[in-house]
């Protein structure tokens, strides 16, 4: 058996664990505690408006007509509007209002959802972005659709099928020249050059003066992106209410403008473009009031 010196030894040992000390110290420096997460950036606003008062007082009695007219008490409760019910005032709130006179009624309401990404690689802006979507695909709108696709996806182009006639029933759309098929919701306006079957009451689907397009599209200007749907129901023989509604989406917010109508009157048709101007006018207000 060899011996070796006590000396010798613990000069062996020291070289050892130096060689190690280096190799950990190396691989330590290249990898510091693992692979960095990125984490998306929060969204651009943090609070929502107070919807209630959120709308002035001036715009309400242009949009709810009657209400100038009524007693102080009776049209100060009206346009305090009504709250909506919601169990998170930090993410979503509301107010709706509406006025009743001899000869129609109008309802309005606006809705904020401030929208809020938990996963750390999406932002908040990209889950805002693909809820909007979802909206937006659910009014069957697509901006490059032309006049004489189908309604729904497997529809008859033909209003005589059975998605045909509920499609009709839901949403006035116009008709192409020829008669058949209805007009894709979402058409725009440089698609609506040609004539249109809509009613002179404002049914979507009608350019009337100006070139105006009055069926349910997607419009510019408004937000990082916008639509407007215009629904036409009726509900037995009662008389027709029309629901115009203004959805657009600013960084991480979402805002939903819902203006309707119902006339006394059976025959008479609420006007699309009297409620679709003063839907936009007001969600554009409320993208001012948002920006604040």
């Amino acid at each position: 058996m060899a011996y070796v010196p006590g000396v010798a030894l613990l000069a062996a040992l020291a070289a050892g664990c130096s060689a190690g000390s280096d190799g950990s110290a190396t691989d330590a420096d290249s990898k510091p505690g693992g692979p960095a997460v990125t984490t998306a950036p929060p969204g651009k606003y943090r609070t929502l408006p107070a919807p209630c008062r959120a709308v002035p007082a001036s715009t309400l009695k242009d949009l709810l007509p009657g209400v100038a007219e009524l007693p102080r008490q009776q049209q100060e409760k009206t346009l305090r509007g009504s709250p909506t019910i919601t169990y998170d005032t930090d993410r979503k709130v509301g107010c709706s209002w509406k006025s009743n006179v001899p000869d129609s009624s109008r309802n309005l309401s606006i809705d904020f959802e401030r929208v809020v990404s938990y996963d750390p690689a999406v932002s908040d802006d990209d889950r805002a972005r693909a809820l909007y979507v979802k909206k937006e695909n659910a009014a069957d709108l697509s901006a490059n659709a032309t006049p004489g696709t189908a309604p729904e996806k497997g529809a008859p182009e033909s209003p005589g099928g059975e998605k045909g006639e509920k499609k009709g029933q839901e949403k006035e759309t116009g008709k192409p020249g020829d008669g058949k098929g209805s007009v894709d919701p979402s058409a725009s306006a440089s698609d609506s050059a040609g004539p249109s079957s809509g009613s002179p009451s404002g049914t979507p689907g009608a350019t009337g003066s100006g070139d105006q397009d009055l069926r349910p599209r997607v419009i510019s200007g408004l937000g990082d992106a916008a639509f407007l749907d215009d629904l036409l129901t009726r509900a037995g023989s009662t008389a027709q209410h029309r629901t115009v509604s203004v959805v657009f989406r600013t960084s991480n917010v979402i805002v939903t403008v819902r203006y309707g109508e119902q006339p006394a009157l059976v025959t008479k048709v609420p006007d699309s473009r009297e409620l679709q101007d003063k839907a936009q006018a007001l969600a554009r207000k409320l993208a001012e009031v948002i920006s604040e």
